[in-house]
């Protein structure tokens, strides 16, 4: 199985640099990282460019002009392009821990797809992560994280706290969260996102990824729990580009697909006015 890791960015070079960095240190190596770029400037271009020269992992660097939020577009642009068979779509900011391939790749299943999980770090510990901390992991060592000035927080730290399978699975079951499409991290297989059109070009921030799982789960491709199991460090940021009008736009989107129970948008991948 081929996997393209798809890699959301706009114009924050220095966590992107971390997450690439993380995708250095996987426990497999089948893979390329598509970066879905948003617009960034040239220091966001000069950073990739370096990371390719490398040659560590293979990197596309997909990018459109800066015109506002357009994140689902992107991310359909750099689908389009991607040339694995099993997409694990996450963001600019979310490091994956060493095993975070492997497990989606295990994990990988006909009919389902998978619901990772995220460690949010504050926005003071998130700037104090070293290149260093991902290199030995210990950026995965909840104590070391308390240390940095991570508040605890006992059923969150179980993320980066549970080692042997039995108890990780054992979390992911009692979880009350859904196993929804999280736009930090999810996969799927590439064929199921074509039949569902990808993104919904429409949304901007706020929801578009669970839209996404919502028409997935309308035909018939189910959720896989693996919060616990499939980890990222999410490095908190500033969020200056959200609205409460995209927030009512989407919120009516996704209330049409639920209702609907659509399996499709003619705002995706490919344009049709017709389901």
């Amino acid at each position: 199985m081929t996997i393209s890791v798809i890699v959301s960015t706009f114009n924050q070079p220095e966590r992107l640099e971390k997450v690439l960095l993380g995708y250095q240190y996987q426990t497999i190596n089948n893979f390329e990282v598509v970066i879905a770029d948003d617009g960034s400037g040239e220091e966001t271009r000069n950073l990739i460019n370096r990371y390719k020269e490398m040659n560590i992992y293979p990197i596309q660097h997909v990018w459109h002009e800066d015109d506002g939020f357009r994140k689902s577009t992107i991310l359909n642009k750099a689908i389009s392009a991607s040339k694995g068979e099993y997409l694990v779509i996450t963001d600019g900011d979310c490091i994956p821990r060493a095993d975070f391939l492997e497990v989606h790749q295990n994990n990988a299943q006909e009919g389902y797809f998978i619901s990772g999980g995220m460690f949010r770090l504050t926005l003071d510990v998130a700037e104090k992560i070293t290149f260093e901390d991902i290199k030995t992991q210990r950026c995965f060592d909840v104590n070391y994280l308390h240390q940095l000035g991570q508040p605890k927080k006992l059923f969150k730290d179980l993320k980066c706290k549970l080692k042997k399978e039995s108890y990780k699975k054992l979390a992911n079951t009692i979880t009350p969260a859904n196993a929804s499409w999280n736009g930090h991290n999810s996969s799927g297989w590439k064929t199921d996102i074509i039949r569902v059109n990808g993104f919904d070009e429409r949304m901007r921030y706020g929801g578009q990824d669970r839209e996404l799982g919502e028409r997935l789960m309308n035909f018939g491709i189910k959720g896989k729990q693996l919060r616990f199991s499939a980890i990222c460090l999410h490095l908190e940021h500033k969020r200056g580009y959200v609205t409460k009008e995209d927030w009512a736009r989407n919120y009516q989107i996704r209330k049409e697909t639920k209702e609907k129970k659509a399996n499709w948008t003619p705002y995706g991948l490919l344009r049709r006015t017709t389901a």
